[in-house]
């Protein structure tokens, strides 16, 4: 064997492999390059639909960093003043609140996890936490994703019924212990869908850089193309048209008069508190999750197609890569929702700002 070994970049190698991650440039896993392996890449020549493609990713180091510090910066402290409030009202809470509670504490878990990534992506995609915290941050962001999708859901079709069937009696059976055993299932159905998580996402030695990997290993990369659907359509799509019907037969019983048929639809504070639920939980889906998840999922198909242009290739995978920390604003936002829907909680907000403001402009004025 007359080539050297430095002489041949893994950059120019060519591999058989179909995996999106396995073709980008901050993520290319590098192995000791022997002689075995330069025989294989001459042999993998023949086959130019294979061809690897080097991904130019150096927006994620500014993008995602600087999107992670915000939703932590915006995210800790809504989410630790929501939980607070209803907290001091749990003797009484209502069912709303109760899903309410829920959903602060899965954004809560998860803006404590993004210093890590902060620290990774500003980093260059360097992981030095160790693979049981890579596996539990993508955990974390998977779970909260969709354990915020479902307890959405949950508040939705609650004001659905509190709307369209403000006399059914079958509602109103088991009250807050009933909401408490519905977020339990929330729970238990989030930790089953998000659990092979801890299976695919790992940490690996990229360019002499030990990486956390997002979705799945590069060997992994088909076997997770699956499972990735089903998580998208079970944790996402069934949701989404759920909320969907609710919010189109919510928005037909609105627009109607208050008095309909003799009988009164809603009070205008309930309708108004109904109205707003609707355009903030239709504004978080159509931030955080639909372009998520529609990129996701082109991201899977593509990435698992060995025929499809590198070109193509880095295209999708900076669209996906764009709309992912994007999906993380919802722990922001959510927080936002509570305090729409609650006029008591705007009301005492609004009173300690015009306490603030008074007390500074007493003290500019000595």
């Amino acid at each position: 064997m007359t080539h050297s070994v430095n002489s041949f970049p893994t950059e120019s190698v060519i591999s058989k492999s179909f995996s999106l991650d396995l073709f980008s440039s901050s993520e290319l896993p590098t192995e000791p390059y022997t002689e075995d392996n330069f025989i294989r890449s001459v042999a993998n020549l023949s086959e130019p639909s294979s061809l690897r493609c080097t991904y130019k990713e150096d927006f994620k180091r500014i993008l995602l960093p600087a999107v992670y510090t915000f939703v932590f910066l915006l995210g800790l402290p809504l989410n630790a003043a929501v939980i607070q409030k209803i907290w001091k009202t749990r003797p009484n809470l209502s069912k709303n609140n109760i899903y309410m509670l829920n959903l602060a504490i899965a954004d809560f878990l998860y803006v404590m996890s993004l210093p890590l990534l902060i620290y990774n992506y500003g980093s260059h995609d360097y992981w030095p936490f160790g693979e049981f915290a890579c596996k539990l941050v993508r955990f974390q962001f998977y779970s909260n994703l969709h354990g915020s999708i479902l307890f959405l859901t949950c508040i939705s079709v609650q004001r659905y019924v509190g709307i369209c069937h403000p006399f059914a009696m079958w509602p109103k059976q088991g009250g807050r212990r009933m909401a408490w055993c519905i977020c339990g299932g929330v729970w238990l159905v989030v930790a089953v869908l998000c659990a092979p998580t801890f299976h695919f996402a790992a940490t690996g030695i990229q360019r002499n850089r030990t990486v956390c990997y997002d979705l799945s290993t590069p060997k992994h990369s088909v076997d997770y193309y699956p499972y990735g659907m089903a998580l998208t359509c079970l944790g996402f799509l069934l949701p989404f048209m759920g909320v969907m019907v609710c919010y189109c037969r919510m928005a037909h019983i609105l627009c109607r008069p208050v008095s309909y048929q003799g009988v009164s639809m809603a009070t205008g504070e309930k309708r108004d508190k109904a109205v707003r639920m609707i355009i903030v939980v239709a504004a978080v889906f159509c931030i955080s999750f639909l372009p998520f998840h529609l990129t996701k999922t082109m991201y899977l198909v593509v990435r698992t197609l060995p025929t499809v242009p590198c070109e193509t290739r880095n295209l999708f995978s900076i669209i996906y890569k764009s709309t992912r920390p994007f999906a993380s604003m919802n722990s922001f936002l959510d927080p936002i929702l509570f305090y729409f829907t609650q006029p008591r909680y705007r009301r005492s907000t609004r009173r300690f700002v015009l306490r603030v403001t008074t007390l500074k402009d007493k003290g500019t004025s000595v």
